[in-house]
């Protein structure tokens, strides 16, 4: 489906191999988070599942992680994204975005986009910038979504 890249920068490497992403890592990061507060288990594992995801490592243990929802050919959305606080300031975040543009199968991509309350620096020097058109996106929100009494 994806092909499985894996490089590495010194004592760090990322891989797109899903079989050595620590989940539990994952879900308790995003749970926490801004953008995902209290997101089950479940709903992390499918996204997973339908993702190109990126995990970051040191020593076999994860350190970081991001995905890209993508149809391969004309869009791509980066989500996710994050190294754990004690291994920030590395360069370690820049390194999992320009590995997630460079993969060999987003190469080219004419639109990539993305979420961020508090990183738009990193992104700007990314190439990211605010939409030209920002009255051309619209959102479709669902407060209740993770809400399973709802």
């Amino acid at each position: 489906m994806f092909l499985e890249i894996e490089i590495t920068s010194g004592e760090y490497s990322i891989s797109t191999d899903k079989s050595k992403l620590n989940i539990e890592l994952v879900h308790d990061f995003l749970s926490k988070s801004y953008w995902a507060m209290d997101i089950p288990k479940a709903v992390v594992k499918n996204a997973v599942r339908h993702s190109l995801c990126f995990g970051v490592y040191r020593d076999d243990q994860q350190v970081g992680f991001a995905r890209v929802i993508s149809d391969f050919s004309t869009f791509a959305y980066m989500a996710d994204v994050f190294i754990l606080e004690e291994h920030r300031g590395k360069g370690l975040g820049k390194l999992l975005v320009e590995t997630m543009i460079d993969h060999p199968d987003l190469l080219r991509m004419p639109r990539w986009m993305l979420l961020t309350k508090d990183a738009n620096d990193l992104y700007q020097k990314m190439g990211f910038a605010r939409p030209e058109k920002p009255e051309r996106i619209m959102e479709r929100l669902d407060p209740t979504a993770f809400d399973e009494s709802a």
